[in-house]
């Protein structure tokens, strides 16, 4: 398995894991499966500044992580938000941990001091998954969402990435930290 930076051409092959999510869950509040043109687009406006990542192995993608604005207020530019998806069959392999070490990994090199998840509650794999990453629980929203005849709650977990200094260093975007524009691979198994 590699893990390496998504392009727009992965479009179609991210929304074959993203649309069950869509569809058949409430872990996304999307209702509606975006196309692959929309799918392409959002990767490309992400790596504007931040990590959209895909694990692959055989020419098979088995599933994505990105990062995104926490908010779009400039105070905010140290704090991200993560999105991880794991192909539903290939879940349990470690792909989840390994898009997620990864992309921590890129997140400090862009000076993040704090990651966000926002996960749908209940949903206790996921939620385990953040607490043995080392997200702790910070906020519960009760009955924020509508999705499939019930209302939904929203807990927000977060992480520390780097220390909280006084002048912290500035943050790099995505395209600041490497000198490539896409470089092949950026981990393997």
């Amino acid at each position: 398995m590699i893990i390496r930076l998504a392009r727009p051409e992965d479009a179609p092959g991210l929304l074959e894991i993203y649309t069950p999510y869509v569809t058949d869950t409430t872990v996304t509040f999307e209702t509606c499966p975006p196309t692959p043109e929309e799918f392409a687009r959002r990767i490309e406006k992400t790596r504007e500044k931040y990590p959209y990542l895909c694990a692959e192995e055989d020419g098979t993608l088995l599933g994505y992580a990105y990062a995104s604005p926490f908010h779009p207020r400039a105070a905010y530019i140290r704090t991200a938000e993560s999105s991880l998806y794991v192909r539903r069959d290939k879940r349990g392999r470690g792909i989840g941990s390994a898009l997620e070490a990864e992309l921590e990994r890129l997140l400090r090199l862009q000076r993040v001091c704090l990651l966000t998840a926002c996960i749908t509650f209940p949903n206790p794999q996921s939620i385990a998954f953040h607490l043995r990453s080392g997200f702790t629980e910070c906020a519960h929203f009760h009955r924020c969402g509508y999705k499939m005849g019930q209302w939904l709650d929203v807990l927000w977990l977060e992480k520390a990435l780097l220390p909280f200094r006084d002048a912290p260093e500035d943050f790099l975007p995505l395209p600041e930290v490497f000198r490539a524009e896409d470089p092949p691979a950026l981990w393997r198994d």
